[in-house]
């Protein structure tokens, strides 16, 4: 009974919300603005609000207009619950973009199931995400299973990594991709020297490093964002780890490269987005984004973007600016973005765009392979 007067609770304080010439709609953005990942989180904001500024531009005075409301989940549980229950009850969105960590934002799904508002992740790639059942939650972004079927053969065939050392940040998403990469670079042939995790803003890893040093790995797997893994790769310089390095993360950024200097060369990492990858609306985001930020977009920043427009998509086929009918809008997404186009399964998984093997040379991501997203 209660979820049912808090759904036609909210349904009530949104129903003037259809969509009509000169509105302006708002929409929730969740992301880490602070902490160690802050990085990234802010670089996905950026991507959004390009998207925003493009959409707004064209509207005209007659046309519906947007605006982002921006909390920093900090990628804690915790702190993710409380930015998603203010959206609601306190700034009224009809919908929700975020929010980074998977772990926060299986959090979060909590609440979006209790108010019944829709959120769309286009980060969060714990492969079960969307496996739980919950019709609100749609996710504009790959998986690490995805991935790491898709990359797996070619590591052990082409780059010839059979003795794999995995470190990982402790949370649902570094634990759920060193599981996904190390069970298909096994089936592949390769084998598992050890895994290792390091918790979020860690700045020693000399000792974890020294015992990967030992075990002679031929490759080292990370999973970790732009702060940790840069001071990672730089410390494996320090103590003489020789072992190649590839992953999932933010590898492929221009922020990344920037903090990891000379460290960052020869790295692998199978990413969604890469600047580098040639399409025409890349190339318009790429254009545009510099413009803004005076820097290359990397991963998060597409991920903002095109989940800010996947959004805005539904909400101008819905025709009205209420959870329901913007949820009910999102299954025929049918969006084209800088790495492709986008679509829904019917568990909400996004489907249907690029991701990318890249390795960094001279500070730019090289494209080495690439793979269609399908359904799984």
């Amino acid at each position: 009974m209660k979820k049912t007067i808090l759904a036609a609770a909210l349904t009530a304080c949104c129903a003037s919300l259809s969509v009509h010439a000169a509105e302006t709609v708002k929409i929730g953005l969740i992301e880490p603005l602070t902490g160690s990942v802050a990085y990234n989180g802010v670089s996905a904001v950026n991507g959004a609000k390009i998207a925003v500024a493009e959409r707004n531009a064209k509207a005209g005075e007659n046309g519906v207009k947007y605006e982002l409301v921006v909390e920093d989940g900090q990628c804690q549980p915790s702190k993710t619950v409380s930015a998603a229950e203010k959206l609601i009850q306190k700034d009224q969105v009809p919908v929700i973009v975020g929010a980074f960590c998977s772990s926060a934002t299986i959090a979060a799904m909590s609440v979006i199931d209790k108010y019944q508002v829709p959120m769309v992740s286009g980060i969060s790639s714990k492969s079960d995400l969307t496996e739980r059942g919950n019709k609100w939650f749609f996710r504009s972004a790959e998986t690490d299973g995805l991935l790491a079927r898709a990359f797996a053969k070619i590591l052990v065939d082409q780059l010839k990594l059979k003795k794999i050392a995995y470190i990982g940040v402790n949370d649902d998403w570094g634990r759920g991709g060193i599981s996904e990469f190390s069970s298909q670079i096994e089936a592949a042939g390769g084998e598992t020297a050890m895994k290792l995790y390091f918790d979020h803003g860690a700045t020693d890893f000399y000792t974890l490093l020294t015992r990967v040093r030992a075990a002679k790995p031929d490759g080292v797997f990370v999973a970790a964002e732009t702060q940790d893994g840069s001071i990672l790769v730089k410390q494996m310089k320090e103590v003489g780890l020789e072992s190649q390095v590839f992953g999932v993360g933010s590898w492929a950024t221009a922020d990344f490269v920037k903090l990891a200097g000379e460290a960052a060369e020869g790295i692998h990492a199978a990413v969604p987005y890469a600047y580098t990858i040639d399409r025409p609306e890349n190339k318009v985001f790429v254009k545009e984004y510099q413009e803004a930020y005076n820097e290359l977009p990397g991963k998060y920043s597409a991920a903002g973007y095109n989940a800010l427009n996947i959004v805005m998509d539904a909400i101008e086929r819905a025709g009205e600016a209420t959870p329901q009918k913007i949820r009910d809008a999102l299954p025929a997404t049918d969006y084209k973005g800088p790495n492709g186009t986008f679509k829904f399964t019917d568990k909400g998984q996004g489907y249907g765009f690029d991701a990318v093997l890249v390795k960094l040379h001279e500070g730019a991501p090289q494209i080495v392979d690439r793979a269609t997203v399908t359904p799984e």
